[in-house]
């Protein structure tokens, strides 16, 4: 599948997973998304906290904060982060959450290459 088609795919899914968290009365907001490499390197390349090889370098991932009756959630145990994890694993066959390496607001799918 190409890149774009794969991004293209994330995104829907992203939007799913929105609605999902809202239809539960949980709130989200953006951390990082894409990761520019004239700041963050290139792929395969290392210059900020970014890793090397982030799929935010593809436009494959983004990071959620979590807020459930408004207050922010950064334990990656919490209930609410397992569900959305749990949720978006089963979204589509590339998809990786990050509680899975104790990252639980990272959501992305998995892409071999670089753009």
């Amino acid at each position: 599948m190409s890149l774009s088609k794969l991004q293209r795919e994330f995104t829907l899914c992203v939007s799913q997973l929105i609605n999902y968290a809202y239809a539960r009365g949980w709130e989200l907001t953006f951390g990082d998304a894409y990761r520019d490499p004239r700041v963050h390197g290139v792929w395969g390349q290392k210059i900020t906290y970014s890793a090397a090889k982030s799929q935010h370098k593809n436009r494959l991932a983004v990071d959620f904060n979590l807020f459930v009756d408004g207050e922010y959630i950064s334990d990656g145990d919490h209930p609410a982060y397992r569900a959305l994890g749990k949720e978006w694993k089963a979204m589509h066959n590339k998809a990786a959450w990050g509680g899975d390496f104790n990252d639980a607001n990272h959501f992305s799918f998995e892409y071999q290459g670089y753009k």
